[in-house]
């Protein structure tokens, strides 16, 4: 038996036609809602509320420790929502885990070293190891905002991937990584890497992914 899943993944850039009751046309069947980072938690709520699906996130780079809206609420992260950093859990049957930010390169919140890097990840690995116990399998899926090392990248230290993120997808083998911080601007750039038995999905703008599991 299995069982199928669809995956609504955003990260870095406020798409309008999402953030407006278009967005139930084509994903009033979602099952999960996975912001990677660098998008307004007033946004990423707004989906949720309007699709009736778990959130679960990373912040980006560009997120702010505290979002003030026009009346002064204020937000740490998107209400409703599920903060994924340094975080393994099962939601529904899929196995989550994410780390938050990008290697360090001005002073501000969710930047990191990939020293930093590297005790994220492996902050996860006891739990991913109780998942194999339990479930037999790690990990489903992967949420970050920085990409790999040597995958979707860039050569400027901002962009550059993170080698711990990399290591992680050898050992554990999540089916998905999804992630953001890459902005894509031709059609030709490549957003979907297979790496051993993961798919590596960069989901600059809003992707919509099938994730199928044993039952």
């Amino acid at each position: 038996m299995e069982k199928k899943f669809r995956i609504l993944s955003l990260s870095d850039q406020v798409v309008s036609y999402i953030h407006s009751s278009q967005v139930l046309s084509f994903s009033s069947d979602i099952d999960l809602i996975i912001g990677c980072g660098d998008l307004p938690y007033y946004y990423l709520e707004y989906v949720l509320s309007m699709l009736d699906a778990p959130l679960f996130f990373v912040r980006g780079n560009h997120d702010k420790i505290v979002e003030y809206s026009p009346e002064g609420q204020q937000r740490i992260g998107p209400h409703g929502g599920v903060d994924l950093h340094r975080n393994v859990l099962c939601a529904g049957g899929v196995l989550l885990a994410g780390v938050d930010g990008c290697l360090r390169y001005r002073t501000g919140p969710f930047q990191y070293s990939q020293t930093d890097m590297w005790l994220h990840v492996f902050s996860l690995a006891p739990r991913l190891i109780y998942n194999r116990i339990r479930y037999g399998r790690y990990l489903d899926v992967f949420v970050t905002h920085a990409p790999s090392a040597g995958i979707h990248d860039a050569t400027d230290l901002p962009h550059q991937g993170i080698k711990a993120f990399r290591w992680l997808i050898k050992v554990f083998k999540p089916a998905y990584h999804f992630h953001g911080h890459i902005h894509v601007y031709r059609p030709d750039e490549k957003i979907i890497t297979i790496i051993g038995s993961t798919t590596v999905i960069n989901t600059y703008r809003y992707r919509i992914t099938e994730l199928t599991l044993p039952d």
